[in-house]
């Protein structure tokens, strides 16, 4: 700040009208004002010492709350500096140097702050810096393609937004982030160029397996055609994906082809369902028919006849549904073995006519699978495969019945 003694006190006005101001070195004039009196030339010019004294305050004020940088105060003050030299003003202008050398400490220390800012600043960047080359690299020895390129990006605009450090450590630093990028970058291109070439090895493939579904959607040979269409699902889940414009579409058509087939065969076993159900409601009528007829056995002949006769009717009516054929087998296995053991009691009681019977029953049943295999061969050469699998399937049964008649034989014979 100034002195308490006013500026006017540090310069006058001569008899011609010319304005001196007092300095350390002598007086000095700074103009002069005819037309003005003396009190009013004074004024004039401590009104400019007061406009040089405000920018001098204003400028302290500036430096010392660290508005300025040391390097844009310095050149301030030497600028001001200047302009007091030669300042056409009345006052104190020493004072104002002095405020003026009073910011030579200020600025040092400062100076010093900003030089240690700036290297923990420095020091923060260059590791920044070291983390984000370590990241980039890392990325870039990986297989991330889809979430690395969009790491990659976001890493260099905060690399950009990090201040530069030594040129030699920031262009080193730079040189591996960089390269780790091109690497990644490279890698990443191949990839997709490989897995471009896969999806139209892809697409070939499930054109061609579409191709062979066409041949197969309007087959009736239902078992067959639904292990083959079975096949070409395998294949197609192991051809992996296909362009993504061409593969829903790819889909669309082969998913349509076994809707075709399997729709055509879903709507024949549902007709099949209907006429299977009838046989099961018939197989349960002849049981609860014959059921009481023979068991329990008290007349071993009259039970083995109307066996015998459950027999011949049975195979007559074809096939059930899959979920009724345990159930009726185990109740015509259940007559089996009531005849069957009460044929065995008898024979453990030596009736000779046992063996005769025993030989009769699988006789009976050989000609009867005879004749389903006839049946069978008939069905097939005219191209009913369904009336062929029925009487091969009844024919399969009686075998497994005449195994057990021809055990009883077997054990007459022992």
């Amino acid at each position: 700040m100034t002195q308490s003694a006013g500026p006017e006190s540090f310069g006058r006005v001569a008899e011609d009208k010319t304005v001196y101001v007092r300095t350390a070195d002598g007086e000095r004039a700074v103009g002069q004002v005819p037309d003005m009196s003396a009190e009013e030339a004074l004024e004039f010019y401590v009104r400019r010492y007061r406009a040089l004294e405000l920018e001098v305050n204003l400028l302290v004020t500036r430096v010392r709350q660290g508005n300025l940088s040391p390097d844009e105060a310095r050149k301030s003050v030497a600028n001001v500096r200047q302009s007091l030299v030669d300042a056409s003003a009345v006052g104190d202008l020493a004072a104002l140097e002095g405020q003026l050398d009073s910011l030579g400490p200020v600025l040092a220390q400062q100076s010093e702050q900003r030089k240690a800012a700036r290297a923990e600043q420095n020091a923060a960047a260059r590791e920044a810096k070291e983390k984000m080359v370590q990241e980039a690299e890392k990325l870039a020895a990986g297989n991330d393609w889809r979430g690395g390129v969009n790491r990659f990006r976001d890493l260099l605009e905060e690399w950009k937004a990090l201040p530069r450090i030594d040129r030699s450590t920031d262009e080193a630093l730079w040189h591996r982030f960089s390269t780790a990028r091109t690497s990644y970058t490279k890698r990443r291109k191949a990839q997709f160029a490989e897995q471009a070439s896969k999806r139209d090895a892809a697409k070939a493939v499930k054109e061609r397996i579409i191709a062979e579904a066409e041949t197969l959607a309007t087959s009736t040979d239902w078992g067959a055609t639904s292990a083959a269409f079975r096949d070409l699902m395998q294949q197609w889940k192991a051809a992996g994906p296909a362009p993504r414009d061409v593969d829903d579409k790819l889909w669309g058509r082969f998913r349509g082809l076994q809707d075709q087939f399997f729709g055509a065969r879903q709507a024949e076993q549902e007709a099949e369902d209907v006429e299977f159900t009838v046989n099961r409601e018939a197989k349960e009528a002849l049981l609860a028919e014959y059921e009481p007829q023979i068991t329990p056995v008290t007349d071993l002949d009259a039970s083995r006849t109307a066996y015998r006769a459950l027999l011949d009717r049975w195979a007559e009516i074809g096939k059930v549904p899959r979920d009724s054929i345990r159930p009726l087998d185990s109740r015509m296995k259940a007559l089996e073995t009531a005849v069957r053991s009460a044929e065995e009691e008898k024979w453990k009681r030596t009736d000779p006519e046992a063996r005769a019977r025993a030989e009769e029953t699988a006789a009976k049943l050989r000609d009867q699978i005879a004749t389903l295999e006839q049946k069978a061969e008939a069905a097939e050469a005219k191209g009913k495969t369904k009336d062929a699998q029925s009487a091969r399937d009844a024919a399969e049964t009686y075998r497994s019945w005449l195994e057990q008649a021809e055990k009883a034989v077997a054990d007459f014979s022992g």
